[in-house]
């Protein structure tokens, strides 16, 4: 027969062997690297462990340790993928613009853990409050957006806004989530009469806008043109005002060695100038001088007689100068 000091020496080595095989079990844990850790010591949180390798702590009860994934996730608003398909969620989805228009607006928000304590702590679901957080974030960037800028052009700075918003709100309820990215999947309107009576202003908007450049371009085309011309025309003004002044110029130097000459021999300069003169409105006349004393008249032929015949010019009078 057993005796009882047997026995409780049996269960005391099966509960030293279980203590220890705890000991063993519950000492060490492994980080990945796609993953981090931290460890509670009665339940309080330490410092997060983001090294990945074989990790020591205390046994259980005294330590135990949390392993999170420090991969993106992303949140579905407005919609989920169920079995390959898209399943829409159209009264999360259903918003008023700035301008009182409806219209549908899901996005996706890719999102991080980067405090595991205030992750595991601060909130019972921080996912739940992701979401909600979300949709007040796209609701009120939407609510004070026009729905042309939803719709068109303006959504990068509308996926800005509610990426800014999200990330202020979250830190304020602090459970350990960053904000990576957010981007909007579909913004419609709320039927196809409507969408389609929309796509015809669009088109015709652009339409618009199209017609305006062209004419833009033509009318910018225009005033280069028309500058050019103006250059044109103000530099041939200067050159002719330069050909003027030199001209004048010149002329006031001839009047001048004329009027020295005419000074001199007023006479023979008189008679000069009204040889030129008759040369200059009768190109191609033979002139001829003569000086008649009363008895034979003589003449002075200047140019040679050999030349082409013109009808002769006749001078009276004059004392027979030879010039």
């Amino acid at each position: 027969m057993v005796s009882i000091k047997r026995i409780y020496t049996i269960i005391g080595l099966s509960i030293v062997v279980i203590i220890l095989g705890v000991v063993a079990v519950t000492s060490w844990y492994t980080v990945d690297e796609s993953e981090q850790a931290v460890i509670l010591t009665f339940g309080e949180a330490g410092d997060p462990i983001v090294e990945p390798g074989l990790k020591f702590k205390l046994p259980w009860p005294i330590q135990t340790v949390e392993v999170l994934p420090k991969v993106n996730f992303s949140l579905q608003f407005g919609y989920e993928e169920k079995d390959g398909e898209i399943v829409e969620y159209d009264d999360e989805t259903k918003m008023i613009t700035g301008d009182e228009n409806i219209v549908l607006a899901d996005l996706v928000v890719q999102w991080k853990i980067t405090d595991p304590a205030s992750y595991l702590f601060n909130s019972e679901d921080p996912e739940q409050i992701l979401h909600n957080a979300t949709s007040a974030s796209l609701r009120s960037i939407i609510g004070s957006s026009k729905i042309d800028d939803a719709l068109t052009s303006g959504k990068a700075e509308i996926e800005a806004e509610v990426r800014d918003l999200l990330t202020s709100l979250i830190e304020k309820y602090d459970v350990g989530i960053s904000i990576v990215g957010v981007k909007l999947q579909d913004v419609e309107l709320p039927n196809e009469d409507v969408r389609k009576a929309f796509t015809n202003v669009t088109d015709a908007r652009e339409t618009m806008n199209t017609k305006i450049n062209e004419a833009n371009k033509y009318k910018n085309q225009k005033s280069q043109e028309a500058e050019g011309e103006k250059d044109a025309m103000i530099s041939r003004a200067e050159g002719d005002r330069a050909a003027r002044i030199e001209i004048a110029r010149g002329d006031v130097a001839i009047f001048n060695e004329l009027y020295n000459e005419y000074k001199n021999s007023p006479e023979i300069t008189r008679q000069r100038l009204v040889l030129e003169t008759l040369d200059q409105v009768l190109p191609g006349a033979e002139i001829y001088i003569m000086n008649d004393d009363g008895n034979t008249m003589k003449y002075f032929p200047i140019r040679p007689l050999e030349e082409q015949k013109q009808t002769p010019a006749v001078v009276e009078g004059g004392s027979g100068s030879n010039e």
